[in-house]
């Protein structure tokens, strides 16, 4: 019989096999021992010898000398950029597209040209520096720093904070309490908008080719957001203008001075025209001939006399042109159901406190605008619109379908494309005015973007659409109905009216004084004065709206961006009617007033100040190197318009109007001005 095994009791009592031995210390453990106990030593070693910590340290080390070597090529780049001839840029613009003329500071130098009149300069909305004199909490460290104009790092990094003090009071349209924004001072305050966005910095640099200096150009710089009337009240910015222009024509041998407001800035003039001469305290006590005694001329560009459409769609749905087409291209980007960022709700609120808005509401009703069934401008179209076509036909004809299409410019807002369309008889429309507002539908989740519209109801918002289509005479209405704080700011500084009896004793009145349709332009029979604008770019003129989804927060109102012509040539897009202009003012705006209305002696020009209309045909640049051009004709790019720059600077050095060659004109401006039944 086998003898059993005994089972074995070996592995009770055998020595388990020794651990692998660990990593080697890393060398910072061997460096400094006493920095870190052992056990984090020996963990930090495994770390740093894991595959895949090794993997990632690679990547980067890797990363790490991309970095480096993409730094040292930008700095090469930027060595060879400084070290690059300054005509290298023209020299490869002229291999492209032929030889650059000449500056044309350079050219009138050599035609002889040299200082005789000062100038003065008055820009538009937007477009002078604001800085920062008084704020709260959040803007500590900023005092005299820009908050307006320059590189906006103050929108990115406090944006509320920034819309807050950019903001006036929505009572008095002041300064809020604790707060106090101001205009920048000097040439700097609208050479350049943005770094390398140039304003008035091309005029003014051909300007010193022909001997000019601060002694002898003045911007005459005021708080763009404020009233015309405040901008005294608040800064005294006329007196000093009227000071300014003094010192000038005194220090300069009595010539008069040369007045070359842009955009927002000529209304503004002709307001100083009236607030100069008027006796004070309204006015500036200077007299009945200050403006005899002290202005050659005044060469306007871009000029809303009558107003632009484009202030309308911005103070009703906070929309133009451009915002319909960033909608179209991504829907719901702008609006609060995405982020929750209520962009445009910000901007309504911020910019409906700038009164100076206000001021460029079309003025003159259908009379000047056009009603339901016409307009000065009918028959345009985009296909005709170069000099030399014809223009005159009624309609625009779609070759390639057959299709008439008809733009009715004269409807300022429409709700619906078929209402746009319809004839005036087809369109049935429900009274808005005093018609119940209903129930506050605003929360307490919209107060930090509250409109106006969140205190109408949805009674109120259903009034507006149903009414339909809103000309010109209706407008301010429609704008009293759906922002009557604002509306209430902004009557007791401005009118868009027509004046039956110039004489009346109300027309004395500060409010009227920047509504050509409503004053006279001063006793100086020789003075003259320019309308200088581009043409040939599509521009805002009727919108087509839809209601927006009911929702707490939103905007209720908006340009239907689907509204477009079948035609590819025709006036539609995205919800926007357009016509002939520099893309942000109409030629009928621009041009009328020294067109017709104050052509000859009219009792609106009763001393018979001869005017000029200048147009300058738009021609884009043909390459990148270009930058914006110098044949531009879009609203702030024919700053730097080499034609207009010659223009200026020929009159500024004693021109007449006849001597630059009288009227210049691409449009049928005169056609459309004798449409207009306006008693003269």
């Amino acid at each position: 019989m086998a003898t059993p095994i005994k089972p074995s009791t070996h592995f009770l009592t055998q020595t388990p096999p020794p651990p692998p031995p660990p990593p080697p210390l890393s060398g910072h453990c061997l460096r400094h021992p006493t920095h870190v106990t052992h056990l984090l030593c020996r963990q930090y070693s495994e770390e740093e010898n894991n595959p895949n910590t090794i993997r990632i340290q690679n990547q980067l080390k890797k990363k790490k000398t991309t970095m480096i070597r993409n730094k040292k090529l930008w700095w090469i780049l930027l060595f060879l950029y400084n070290a690059m001839p300054a005509s290298f840029p023209q020299f490869v613009t002229e291999a492209i597209s032929g030889p650059v003329p000449d500056p044309p500071g350079v050219k009138c130098l050599k035609q002889g040209l040299k200082v005789k009149h000062p100038v003065v300069f008055v820009p538009g909305i937007v477009t002078g520096g604001l800085e920062l004199w008084e704020g709260h909490h959040c803007m500590d460290g900023l005092f005299r720093k820009r908050l307006w104009g320059g590189t906006f790092g103050e929108v990115y990094k406090r944006p509320s904070c920034w819309v807050q003090h950019m903001s006036l009071d929505n009572k008095t349209g002041m300064d809020p309490p604790g707060i106090r924004v101001r205009p920048v001072n000097g040439l700097v305050a609208a050479d350049y908008f943005a770094p390398g966005y140039f304003v008035w910095a091309v005029l003014i640099a051909n300007l010193a080719r022909v001997g000019y200096e601060e002694k002898n150009m003045y911007m005459a710089a005021y708080d763009w957001r404020l009233s015309f009337q405040n901008t005294e009240l608040r800064d005294q910015t006329l007196s000093r203008i009227k000071s300014n222009i003094e010192l000038m024509v005194a220090t300069n041998g009595g010539k008069k001075a040369v007045i070359i407001p842009h955009s927002m800035g000529v209304i503004y003039f002709l307001h100083f025209m009236k607030w100069v001469e008027a006796p004070a305290p309204m006015g500036g006590g200077g007299g009945p001939d200050w403006c005899a005694k002290h202005i050659k001329a005044v060469m306007n560009i871009g000029g809303p006399f009558l107003g632009v459409p484009k202030a309308v769609a911005g103070l009703f749905s906070a929309e133009a042109k451009d915002i319909a087409s960033v909608r179209a291209l991504a829907p719901g980007v702008l609006d609060s159901d995405l982020f929750q960022i209520q962009t445009l709700q910000h901007i309504m609120r911020m910019s409906r406190t700038w009164d100076s808005t206000m001021s460029m509401i079309p003025k003159g009703g259908d009379t000047i605008w056009g009603g339901l069934d016409w307009s000065p401008e009918e028959g345009y179209s985009p296909s005709k619109s170069k000099h030399g076509k014809n223009r005159s036909e009624s309609s625009t004809l779609n070759e390639s379908t057959g299709e008439v299409t008809h733009a009715n410019y004269g409807r300022i807002i429409s709700f619906g494309r078929d209402v746009a369309d319809a004839p005036s008889s087809e369109i049935e429309r429900i009274e808005f005015r005093g018609a119940v507002k209903g129930k506050n539908v605003a929360n307490n989740t919209c107060r930090a973007v509250w409109t106006e519209y969140h205190d109408m109801g949805f009674g109120g918002i259903k009034a507006v659409a149903e009414y339909k289509v809103y000309t010109a005479g209706e407008i301010v209405d429609l704008l009293e109905f759906v922002a009557p704080k604002m509306m209430e700011r902004g009557s007791a500084h401005f009118s868009y009216g027509i004046a039956d009896n110039l004489d009346d004793p109300k027309y004395t009145h500060h409010k009227y004084w920047s509504n050509p349709l409503e004053t006279k332009l001063p006793n100086a029979p020789d003075m003259e004065i320019y309308s200088m604008y581009g043409v040939g770019i599509p521009t805002e003129r009727a919108y087509v709206y839809k209601l927006t989804p009911a929702a707490e927060c939103y905007i209720p109102f908006q340009i239907d961006t689907s509204a477009k012509d079948k035609n590819e040539d025709g006036c539609l897009k995205d919800g926007v009617y357009t016509v002939e202009g520099d893309e942000t003012v109409p030629a009928l705006s621009a041009g009328y007033m020294c067109a017709k209305g104050w052509r000859g002696k009219t009792r609106f020009n009763p001393s018979g100040i001869k005017t000029y209309v200048r147009e300058y045909d738009h021609n884009p640049p043909s390459n990148f190197l270009e930058g914006r051009g110098t044949q531009s004709g879009a609203h702030v790019d024919i700053m730097g318009n080499f034609q207009l720059i010659e223009d200026v600077i020929k009159v500024a050095a004693g021109a007449t109007g006849e001597e630059l060659g009288g009227d210049q004109v691409y449009t049928d401006i005169f056609e459309w001005s004798e449409k207009i039944n306006l008693k003269l």
